[in-house]
C-alpha cells in the first residue's frame, strides 16, 4: 500500500496568504492584496533547522481541494526524504480570488489583467518564502513539482527561481507547444496514434464519421435524426456541435487513456462490439455510451460549460498568453482538416473578453526555442517527464538536454501518470519510471546537503 493510499485530511492544515495583486508595477492599485490559500501536511517533515526538503505542489487551473487526493508523488515520497508538503492554489482559481469575488475578478480584461503565468510564480515564490521564514526552513532545499499547465509552471519556476526552488519534476508539460516549435497537428496526430493502434477498425469507423454527420445534417429534418440518434439534451441547432462534442470526448479518452482501464479500449470497444450491420453512426454513438456512461441524454457542452471555473479561467489564460496553436492536418489525423487560424482566434479572444491575444510572449518571457543550445550550460535540475501515449508529449521535452536537465518518457504512459497515486496494480514501466524520477531528486538533494556542508565549513573559516 502507498502513503497516499492512506491519506487523511486531517493531516492537511489549511492557510491563507496575503499576497500582492500585482509584483510588478508600483502604481497605487497594485498594492491591493488578496487571500491565497495554501495546504501544508506536517506529518513526515523533519523539522525546524533540519534542512529537510520541502516538496511543493504548484497549483494550476483548478481549485487546490482535489489534488490532495489526486497528486500521489508528495505524500508517497515524503515519508523517504522527512520532507515537509505544501500544496498552493493559482490566483484567480478556487478560493484565491482577488477582488473580493470570483463575479468582480472575472468582470472583464481590468480585473483579469492579473491574471497571468508570471504573476502566479511570483505568488509561489513569495509564498514559499514566506513559509521558510515562518518555520524556520531557511536551509531546507524546495523540490516543485506540477503536472501540464502546473508542470510548465514548475519548470519555469526553477529557471525564474532558482535561489527558491532547487528543482522541478515537470510532468506532462507542453513548454514547446507555443509559437510554431512543435508542430502543430502533433496533439491530434497522438489521438490518432492511440485510437489506431488500439483497434484498426474503431480508427477507420470514426474517420468516416465525419462525413457521415455532415451528410445526415444536410438533410431537411437532418439536425433532428442526429438529435434523437445522440440522445442530445438540446437539440442540435448545427453539425459542429456534435462533432465538437465527439472531438472532446476522443481527446480525453487518448490524453486520459491511463492503465487499468485504458479508455481509448473502453471507447473502442463500444464501437467495435455493436450487432453486425449497425451503421457508422450507430458505432459511434455505441463509443459514446461505452466512454460517458448510459445516460438519459447527453450535454453537447460538458466540456464547454461556461459555469466551470477551469472553463472560465483557462479560456482567459489561453486568450491572453497560453495560446497554444493545436490544429487538425491535412490526412494526419482521424479528424477533419481544421488547422489553427490565429485570425480567428483572436477574433474570438477579441468578442470573448476584449483582448488579443499574445502568441510570441511566452517564449519571450520564459524561451522555448533553441532549448538544448541555451539550457544545456544554463538549466539544471529540471525532470521533463512524459508518456508518449499522452497527446501532449508532442509539445514536451522528450530528450535529454544536460546531464541535470533531464527527460523521463515512457511508451505507454497518458497525461500526468507519473505524479498520480502509486498503486499495486500500476504496470512494471510506471513503477521504473516514478523510481527513475525519484533517484534523480535524491541526487540533486545529496549534492545540495553536500555543498551546503562545503559552504557551511568554508564560512567558518572564513
Amino acid at each position: 500500500m502507498s502513503q497516499s493510499d492512506t491519506i487523511n485530511h486531517k493531516d492537511f492544515r489549511t492557510f491563507f496568504y496575503t499576497q500582492t495583486l500585482d509584483h510588478f508595477n508600483y502604481r497605487p492599485d497594485s498594492y491591493t492584496t488578496f487571500q491565497q490559500r495554501f495546504i501544508i501536511n506536517f506529518n513526515y517533515w523533519g523539522g525546524a533547522n533540519t534542512s529537510s526538503p520541502i516538496f511543493v505542489y504548484l497549483g494550476a487551473e483548478e481549485a487546490l481541494d482535489r489534488d490532495l487526493d489526486l497528486i500521489g508523488f508528495l505524500p508517497d515520497n515524503a515519508p523517504r526524504f522527512n520532507a515537509l508538503m505544501v500544496y498552493i492554489e493559482h490566483r484567480y482559481y478556487g478560493k484565491s480570488i482577488p477582488f473580493a469575488s470570483r463575479k468582480e475578478a472575472l468582470k472583464n480584461a481590468s480585473t483579469l489583467g492579473y491574471f497571468n503565468s508570471a504573476q502566479a510564480i511570483a505568488d509561489y515564490a513569495a509564498v514559499l518564502l514566506h513559509i521558510k521564514k515562518k518555520y524556520h526552513a531557511h536551509k531546507s532545499p524546495v523540490i516543485v513539482v506540477g503536472g501540464s499547465y502546473g508542470g510548465m509552471l514548475a519548470s519555469w519556476f526553477r529557471l525564474k527561481y532558482p535561489h527558491i526552488a532547487l528543482g522541478a519534476l515537470a510532468s506532462s508539460a507542453p513548454i514547446l507547444y507555443f509559437d510554431d516549435i512543435a508542430p502543430q497537428v502533433g496533439y491530434y496526430s497522438i489521438v490518432t496514434k492511440d485510437f489506431k493502434e488500439t483497434s484498426e477498425s474503431c480508427y477507420e469507423t470514426v474517420r468516416k464519421s465525419w462525413n457521415e454527420i455532415d451528410e445526415v445534417a444536410s438533410r431537411p429534418d437532418g439536425l433532428s435524426v442526429l438529435s434523437k440518434k445522440f440522445k442530445t439534451c438540446n437539440k442540435l441547432k448545427k453539425s459542429f456541435d456534435l462533432k465538437d462534442y465527439l472531438d472532446s470526448i476522443y481527446a480525453d479518452a487518448a490524453q486520459y487513456n491511463e492503465p487499468p482501464t485504458y479508455p481509448v479500449c473502453t471507447l473502442c470497444g463500444g464501437i467495435d462490439g455493436v450487432p453486425d450491420g449497425t451503421d457508422v453512426l450507430g458505432k459511434i454513438f455505441a463509443g459514446v455510451v461505452a466512454y460517458m456512461g448510459d445516460k438519459s441524454c447527453y450535454d453537447l457542452d460538458e466540456f464547454n460549460l461556461l459555469t466551470d471555473e477551469t472553463f472560465l479561467g483557462w479560456k482567459w489564460q489561453t486568450c491572453s498568453e497560453i495560446v497554444m496553436p493545436i490544429g487538425h492536418g491535412h490526412k494526419d489525423t482521424m479528424f477533419p482538416t481544421a488547422p489553427f487560424n490565429l485570425t480567428s482566434f483572436t477574433n474570438t479572444c477579441k468578442d470573448l473578453f476584449g483582448v488579443q491575444p499574445q502568441p510570441h510572449w511566452v517564449t519571450t518571457y520564459y524561451g522555448g526555442r533553441d532549448l538544448k543550445l541555451i539550457l544545456h550550460r544554463f538549466g539544471s535540475n529540471i525532470i521533463f517527464s512524459n508518456g508518449l501515449r499522452d497527446p501532449y508529449s508532442s509539445g514536451g521535452v522528450l530528450e535529454n538536454i544536460s546531464e541535470s536537465v533531464v527527460a523521463v518518457s515512457t511508451v505507454n504512459g497518458s497525461h500526468c501518470l507519473d505524479i498520480l497515486p502509486a498503486k499495486k496494480s500500476d504496470p512494471e514501466w510506471l513503477v521504473m519510471q516514478r523510481k527513475t524520477e525519484v533517484n534523480i531528486i535524491e541526487g540533486w538533494l545529496t549534492n545540495y546537503y553536500h555543498d551546503l556542508a562545503v559552504f557551511k565549513d568554508q564560512t567558518r573559516r572564513a
